[in-house]
């Protein structure tokens, strides 16, 4: 892969413009360059200036600080990502950049719930001796956070709203409007994936419709498993109705993956997310992940998977040190406390749809074959020289 030069000071990789050196810069020195004076001297201990000073809210701001600088590295790979994938056409050459900037953001996630350790070396009660001081500021008022939210694909409807009001509540005037303009100045990274989904090619090939031969494949596997069930001896029979009865539901499940009006059902009922076509290329690039032209989109797949969880764990984490902390207690921002973060965590997911898929996937064993000329397309092939 060849590095192309531009005519304005830069060089391009794939998509993606590199600045080019010119000159040597000027020597740098390091508390200048990072700015070190302002950084440090950002730790004001609302004790102190109260005539009190409480050792641990040193603690305390070092480590919510460290985490808006982390979530402002989040916003910058998810920007970067979205640049990427907003393209009516993705260049190939660009998905490995994809990748790696969600797995960075995989790699801070892991630091944001090794922080909630650090603090967990704070008691309750050195905690109890400035908490006080913090109402009624709350993580709700980290505009950051409520940007990558947005960024990701979160709705408004799958937040836990606070005493229903809405979720930009607790914010300035100024804030509100930033993050509430940020739902729809740009499309969510949800949404972009969607998009990119939907131009999948390889569902049709000729003659070859892939769906129809996967339907029959999904039904010979599901009535093989059912037969188990049914002649099984250890199973009494209540056992074995409510497990057959659990065969018609999966039966119906899969109904979907085929029939559009029946997705476009679980559409509406909020039981997905994905267009019925862009559920279908997810769902294929995960059957057939091994094939080479499928390999980075299936990594594409997964790291989103890995974000969402990233930041679901973290919220359970949260939630778990917010009980330690403060047990049943009120918090900061008037909020039920751990309970409040608890339901958060299992509601504000994105990616859901991806999760699911793993319902409809079947044994390698028993995938049906791909025309031999679609299986030449998604390999890489080089010319004998």
């Amino acid at each position: 892969m060849c590095a192309a030069p531009t005519t304005h000071g830069s060089w391009r990789l794939g998509a993606v413009d590199f600045p080019r050196l010119t000159e040597v810069p000027q020597p740098q020195y390091y508390p200048d360059y990072l700015h070190l004076d302002k950084l440090l001297s950002a730790q004001v201990l609302r004790s102190a200036e109260e005539g009190s000073p409480v050792h641990d809210e040193m603690l305390f701001i070092v480590v919510h600080q460290a985490y808006e600088l982390w979530f402002k590295q989040i916003l910058w790979e998810l920007a970067a990502v979205a640049r990427l994938l907003g393209r009516n056409q993705v260049d190939e050459r660009d998905m490995l950049r994809i990748v790696a900037h969600l797995e960075r953001v995989k790699a801070v996630q892991v630091l944001l719930i090794e922080q909630v350790d650090v603090l967990e070396t704070m008691t309750p009660l050195d905690f109890h001796e400035f908490r006080n001081y913090l109402i009624p500021a709350s993580g709700f008022q980290s505009v950051q956070f409520r940007l990558i939210e947005n960024r990701l694909g979160l709705r408004r409807e799958d937040r836990v709203r606070l005493a229903g009001a809405p979720y930009t509540a607790a914010l300035s005037d100024e804030d509100r409007r930033l993050v509430e303009a940020s739902e729809s100045d740009d499309p969510s990274l949800f949404d972009l994936v969607k998009n990119w989904l939907e131009r999948t090619p390889f569902l049709e090939r000729g003659e070859f419709r892939f769906w129809d031969a996967y339907r029959q494949a999904v039904g010979e596997f599901l009535e093989h498993d059912r037969q188990v069930v049914a002649a099984n001896p250890n199973l009494t029979e209540p056992e074995r109705e409510a497990q057959l009865q659990g065969f018609e539901q999966t039966f119906a499940q899969y109904e979907a993956v085929f029939d559009g009006e029946k997705h476009e059902a679980l559409l509406s009922a909020g039981e997905r997310r994905l267009s019925h076509r862009a559920f279908q290329a997810a769902l294929f690039i995960n059957l057939y992940r091994d094939e080479p032209a499928l390999q980075q989109p299936f990594r594409l797949l997964t790291s989103l998977m890995d974000v969402d969880e990233g930041f679901t764990t973290w919220r359970y984490r949260h939630a778990l040190m917010t009980t330690r902390m403060i047990g049943r207690r009120v918090g900061t921002g008037g909020s039920a406390g751990a309970a409040f973060l608890t339901r958060s965590a299992e509601k504000a997911r994105v990616f859901t749809d991806f999760f699911q898929l793993s319902t409809f996937l079947i044994p390698r064993s028993s995938l049906p074959p791909l025309p031999p000329e679609l299986e030449r397309d998604m390999h890489f092939r080089f010319k004998e020289p």
